[in-house]
């Protein structure tokens, strides 16, 4: 049980020495940063501050009366902590790009002018002549000079340096609807636990792609961070540590400044699929602006931090704040993915409608019911929900639970293999009864000859990746999966994928489901080994980095398109569709094509998931099928 300041992990608190009842299943281990603390190994820093002048922490202490008790904190007074206590910066020479990098690290992409305000502290000025170039990712890697510990060095014709910085969009007054007005950006986070962390994706064109990790760094990391809106990077993540992306990848050895104001204006080569792979997908984490957001919930009765039931602090109906329990009708895993992000807890690992199970605290009235989340929002009141409490199941047993975990799956559909593969059969009847009984066909098969007679079935290959950093396993425990004695196999979720034909505007004309009778490894990328097979009553699941692959020529791998009339469609998959099971991305579980059928034959173009194209590509792909009538003939 360390500290986190310790310098061995010998002088961390333990049993001692050979004193375990572990074995080497349970072993240890750590991922370090890829890049060392900045400033360790910058010339301009002078070889003392590693030792006693080495910056722990820095934070801006609000001017007097300004805008009291407001978050995020905008502007202020730099405190720099060391080993000895907080000091203060000279504000002789003080610049605007010193000032760029203090809002960075404070997680603004940007600062106001100013003029000197000097103070009347009664202080000890331990940094004296700050000159940053302004792209700095960090205060200690700029050029400056240290007061010695101790001593009551004044600041000459100054006082202590103050900044004022901007906040991005996420972070302003009314923040919910200015994000609806932000521009659309060319970079996106993907599969970051946090806001403010993920996957680096850029676009190009129409449709979205990945960054490739060599000579990845700070500089790069904090123009993507300042382009969305954060302040720089904290860290600089290589080796696709927040998952590997399916498109394609556009940029390799991007070689930032740090001023530049897109990830596009920086100097970097394109590459060949031979240069890079998805395995070498860049990462971010930047710095986001303290909002205190972690204070307003809580979670109760849990065996340990990362679980329990949900607690709000809000305002009861006589204006006291005090905590109170959220519904669990309804409650699913994206909900808990926004309780997780608001504790700082990472990924969601399950929502619970029912708590009954953890102890029980003082905590009784319901103040939140209704609660829908899209998964990406900071707080959970940020959520859509009822104006009045209403909840059907009401007391404390019934109200909503999360688990937390640092890592989580993320499954995605192989869109090509869906178009390579696609074709109609007529399917005699005498070889559906299986079929049937498994609700795959459509509600007319019920009228139908039996066993006379044929079904139109539209088949293609369904190849499931997890692309995550756990593996994906059903919610419940072996003990409560299905036996279908018909196929003589396992249901282990109910609903694993619905199968979908719509019209151009949206409306259903054919549908189909999957439930995942056996979810296990088909393939694993090389130098990854297979976990879960499902013969013998075996356990299900997908590991990471292997993918699970349903065939054409699978009992209730189609759609059943008997009564849909020849014209143009949207085919339309989507898995984990009731988010039974938490991912790091929800965004990217549906997959969608333009189709056309003309009473014979079926063709498919333009697969794609749901997160791969422009906001713009994706609307001109619903409203024009006469692209796809120009590639078949």
């Amino acid at each position: 049980m360390c500290g986190g300041s310790e310098n061995s992990i010998e002088k961390c608190v333990s049993r001692g020495w050979g004193n375990s009842d572990c074995t080497h299943q349970e072993d240890a281990g750590v991922v370090c940063k890829d890049e060392r603390l900045p400033g360790f190994a910058d010339s301009n820093i002078i070889e003392m501050q590693v030792n006693e002048n080495r910056m722990e922490n820095i934070h801006l202490r609000p001017l007097s009366g300004a805008h009291a008790g407001r978050m995020p904190v905008t502007e202020g007074v730099i405190e720099v902590k060391f080993k000895e206590g907080w000091g203060h910066i000279c504000n002789t020479g003080w610049t605007t790009k010193n000032s760029r990098v203090v809002c960075g690290m404070m997680g603004f992409p940007s600062q106001r002018t100013m003029g000197k305000k000097p103070s009347s502290l009664q202080t000890v000025y331990r940094i004296h002549s700050v000159a940053c170039t302004g792209n700095e990712a960090h205060l200690s890697a700029c050029s400056m000079e240290f007061s010695k510990a101790n001593s009551s060095a004044s600041c000459p014709d100054g006082g202590a340096a103050v900044v004022s910085c901007v906040p991005g969009p996420l972070f302003t007054q009314g923040r919910a609807r200015r994000v609806k007005l932000k521009p659309m950006s060319q970079v996106r986070l993907k599969g970051g636990a946090k806001t403010g962390e993920g996957r680096v994706e850029v676009l190009k064109g129409s449709e979205w792609g990945t960054v490739c990790d060599d000579h990845w760094n700070l500089q790069s990391s904090s123009v993507v961070c300042r382009e969305l809106g954060f302040g720089t990077a904290k860290e600089a993540l290589t080796g696709a540590r927040m998952g590997q992306g399916m498109g394609p990848i556009y940029m390799n050895e991007v070689q930032c400044r740090g001023d530049e104001k897109s990830l596009w204006d920086c100097p970097h080569k394109s590459i060949t699929a031979e240069d890079c792979k998805h395995m070498e997908d860049a990462s971010v984490i930047c710095n986001i602006p303290y909002m205190g957001f972690e204070k307003s919930i809580r979670l109760t009765g849990g065996r340990t931090q990362l679980e329990g039931r949900v607690e709000l602090l809000l305002s009861t109906g006589s204006g006291v704040r005090d905590w109170g329990l959220v519904c669990g009708d309804g409650w699913t895993s994206r909900e808990a993915m926004v309780v997780c992000r608001q504790l700082g807890l990472g990924h969601a690992s399950s929502g619970l409608r029912e708590t009954w199970y953890w102890d029980s605290s003082n905590v009784t009235e319901m103040v939140l019911s209704g609660v829908k989340c899209k998964g990406n929002e900071m707080t959970l009141t940020d959520c859509q929900h009822h104006s009045v409490v209403s909840c059907k199941r009401a007391g404390a047993q019934f109200s909503a639970g999360v688990i937390c975990s640092d890592m989580a799956s993320d499954l995605v559909l192989n869109a090509p293999l869906v178009e390579q593969t696609v074709y109609i059969e007529d399917r005699p009847l005498h070889l559906l009864y299986c079929a049937a009984e498994e609700n795959c066909l459509a509600k007319s098969a019920a009228q139908a000859n039996w066993p006379y007679g044929h079904r139109r079935l539209l088949r293609f290959s369904s190849e499931i990746h997890n692309i995550g950093k756990a593996d994906f396993r059903p919610r419940l425990g072996r003990h409560s999966w299905v036996w279908h004695e018909c196929h003589r196999h396992y249901h282990s979720m109910d609903i694993f994928t619905y199968y979908d034909l719509l019209s151009l505007n949206g409306t259903k004309v054919a549908d189909g489901h999957k439930a995942s009778f056996c979810l296990e490894d088909t393939e694993c990328h090389e130098g990854v080994s297979k976990h879960y097979e499902c013969a013998n009553f075996g356990e299900q699941g997908i590991t990471v980095d292997c993918w699970d692959l349903y065939r054409h020529d699978i009992d209730c791998q189609w759609i059943d398109i008997t009564d849909v009339k020849p014209g143009n469609y949207i085919l339309q998959v989507i898995i984990n569709p009731n988010f039974e099971v938490a991912e790091s991305d929800i965004t990217n579980n549906a997959m969608r094509c333009n189709c056309k059928y003309d009473g014979n034959r079926v063709w498919l173009h333009k697969c794609h998931l749901g997160d791969s194209f422009s906001e713009e590509a994706e609307k001109e792909f619903e409203h024009y099928p006469g692209q796809l009538n120009n590639k078949i003939s």
